[in-house]
């Protein structure tokens, strides 16, 4: 069982919270390599041993450390980077080059030039000018590199407008005009430096419907077969993105069978109808790994009580730590981790320690009247909470353990002041 209480302690993959943050400080990042594993076994069992030539590409964005990408090539997944600093990341896990996949709308020279070096298995390129700037950096180096195109299928998916990437109006993708993308692939076919394998779409992330993602295939089913009308050329692979939606508070998690069988039975269809070989696939799982593998540790601080308003409970993290509450909105559930069995008599909104009226982790939480030093735990905070930490107001970045069957490790440790200024210089004019 993830979640656990015994003795008023909540414990979390076999560990109490409450020795986790004796042992390692607050605020902590907490992740089950129980259920990160879980997981990963899932697609295994539901998408990569069902269906041949399929592959599922961890989207590293949603939590990045060299421990976990140790972890996803243990389970027998790819990874998807988006920035030469994920990529570095890699190479310094010592993830395979041929598993590594380079997404992003807008990647830099020395980007591309450290992807062609370590001979990555794919470059999807975003924009008409990044194929010019990838042959050049492969003609530089005499090298040659798969590649894809992003496109945008023009699919509204029911999210959060600033994870809703599918649209035409994105700074994702390449638009669907023929006068834009034919030639584009024509000259991507031509050319001696990439290998063109075929496209690559995003509809949003933290979806629940299969809908969009059935829409968006039909859309690029389309272009598949108009690819080979024009230019007689058949493509070899499709990637179908992420999203796949998770529980923060009470969303029902379907599981990622609900969104790929219904996918993977109307390509079929389709290949058979056109008389071609199914192309490979590939998916790119990221919050729906990690997210709900992960939990976030407060020590409560003050509490500020406003008669007929609101009570504050403040915590030694918030904003800097978890910036998605204040982002767009994001709802999570938490508790007293040392007070677990106790009644949730009181509504309180928990806030963060930063100079920003919107430092707000959960708004009108139902907890026990919460006292100074009490443990917060706040649930599901696995994506998205270390990968957009900030030092805002200077706040050193948590340290993450991972932890599995009541045995907690390392993987990150806490930043320290000094580390804060590590790259600051006072430059001779002010010595």
């Amino acid at each position: 069982m993830l979640n656990e209480v015994r003795d008023n302690t909540l414990y979390f993959d076999g560990c109490s919270t409450v020795e986790l943050a004796r042992q390692y400080g607050t605020p902590l990042y907490v992740f089950s390599e129980s259920e990160i594993v879980r997981r990963c076994s899932e697609l295994r069992r539901c998408f990569l041993t069902v269906w041949p030539n399929t592959r599922a590409a961890y989207a590293c964005k949603a939590f990045c450390t060299p421990a976990m990408l140790r972890l996803v090539q243990r389970e027998g997944l790819c990874i998807d980077v988006v920035s030469g600093g994920e990529l570095y990341t890699a190479i310094q896990a010592g993830f395979p080059a041929e598993r590594i996949e380079f997404n992003g709308n807008n990647k830099l020279r020395a980007e591309l030039e450290l992807a062609v070096d370590y001979g990555i298995g794919r470059v999807i390129l975003d924009g008409l000018q990044e194929l010019p700037l990838l042959e050049e950096i492969c003609a530089a180096r005499g090298k040659r590199m798969n590649v894809l195109y992003r496109v945008t299928p023009g699919i509204q998916a029911d999210s959060h407008d600033y994870i809703v990437t599918g649209r035409k109006d994105s700074k994702f993708g390449i638009p669907l005009d023929d006068d834009v993308l034919y030639p584009a692939v024509r000259a991507a076919l031509d050319s001696k430096w990439v290998n063109f394998l075929g496209f690559h779409f995003h509809v949003g992330s933290q979806l629940f419907d299969n809908a969009p993602y059935l829409a968006a295939l039909e859309v690029v089913l389309g272009l598949v077969r108009e690819v080979r009308r024009r230019f007689g050329h058949t493509v070899a692979e499709l990637n179908l993105g992420g999203g796949f939606g998770v529980t923060y508070t009470d969303e029902a998690r379907p599981p990622y069978a609900y969104f790929l069988d219904p996918l993977m039975a109307r390509l079929e269809a389709f290949c058979q109808d056109e008389g071609m070989t199914r192309p490979a696939v590939v998916i790119e799982p990221g919050r729906s790994i990690v997210a709900e593998a992960g939990l976030s540790l407060y020590t409560v601080g003050s509490i500020k009580d406003i008669r007929g308003v609101r009570k504050y409970v403040s915590v030694d993290g918030g904003m800097t730590d978890n910036i998605r509450p204040s982002l767009y909105g994001a709802v999570y559930r938490g508790l007293l981790a040392n007070r677990a069995e106790e009644a949730s008599t009181d509504t309180a909104t928990i806030c963060g320690k930063c100079c920003e009226s919107g430092d707000i982790l959960i708004r009108d939480a139902r907890i026990p009247p919460a006292r100074p030093g009490d443990l917060l735990a706040v649930f599901s905070t696995g994506a998205y909470g270390f990968s957009m930490a900030s030092n805002y107001n200077s706040s050193p970045i948590p340290a993450v353990v991972l932890v599995k069957e009541g045995r907690s490790e390392l993987i990150v440790r806490r930043q320290s002041y000094a580390d804060l200024l590590a790259t600051a210089v006072i430059p001779e004019s002010l010595q």
